[in-house]
This record gives structure tokens, sequence and C-alpha cells, in this order.
């Protein structure tokens, strides 16, 4: 009895939180694909290996339309408006990666935090704040 209470409370959480639980496994889906993402440019674009930013730049590049996909079809399940869709996943994710390049440099050398440190702090806000904007501005629902 017990066990059939829990189990009928847990596929109701599931269906309460369907779009937050899609939301934590696509993100990370795309946790994974962006920590490969770098390295492995790195590792295959030898000759830009010393410009680093160039390389993170790419990376991050790759790793926003990914995400953007990912969020799309498997977390929100939009159809159409793509190219609205796009651009404020875009600005979201824009506005994140230059606070981060100004942030970042003052982190590790004016406050003495070590650089792997700065950028987790950043994944962590980044995490929170994108899906309240892209539940609530990228992807929502026009009522009709």
């Amino acid at each position: 009895m017990a066990l059939a209470t829990a189990a009928t409370d847990a596929i109701h959480f599931m269906r309460q939180h369907d779009t937050k639980l899609r939301f934590l496994a696509a993100g990370g889906l795309n946790t994974l694909f962006g920590l490969a993402t770098f390295p492995v440019l790195m590792w295959t674009l030898t000759s830009l290996a010393k410009h680093y930013l160039l390389v993170l730049t790419i990376a991050q590049v790759l790793s926003v339309c990914f995400s953007f996909l990912t969020s799309k079809f498997l977390v929100f399940r939009t159809s159409g408006n793509y190219l609205a869709e796009f651009g404020k996943f875009i600005t979201f994710h824009a506005v994140y990666f230059l606070a981060n390049l100004a942030a970042l440099p003052v982190i590790v050398e004016l406050l003495g935090v070590p650089p792997i440190w700065g950028q987790f702090a950043f994944a962590v806000a980044v995490i929170v704040t994108s899906y309240f904007w892209h539940s609530r501005i990228t992807f929502q629902r026009r009522s009709s």
C-alpha cells in the first residue's frame, strides 16, 4: 500500500514538474556537450591553441546553439517562431557571456579566486536564471 502511494506521488510530482525535470535533464546534456567542446576544439584547432579566448568563443557559440535545440525541442517543446526564439535565447546567453568575459579576470586577478571556481559561480547563475528567462520570455507559449 505504501509503495503504491509513493509511486502515485512520484507520478503526480513528475507530471506537475515535467518541464523542470526535462530542463534539468537537458541541462545535464548541455553541460556535457559544453564541457567537451572547449577541450575538443583546443585539441583539434591546434593552430588556435595560443588564442584560447577565440577557441572559448567558438565553443560558446556551438554550445549555445546546441542548448537552444535541446531547450526548444526537448524542454519547452514549442513549434515555429524559430528566429524570434533564437534571438531571445542568444540575447540571454550573449549578455552572460559578455559579463563572464568582463568579470572572470576581475575575480581571478583582483580577488585571487581560482578560474575554475569563478567560472563555476557563473555556471550556477546561468542555470538558475536561464530557466526563468527561457520559460517566461524565450519559449513563452502565446495564448490563443
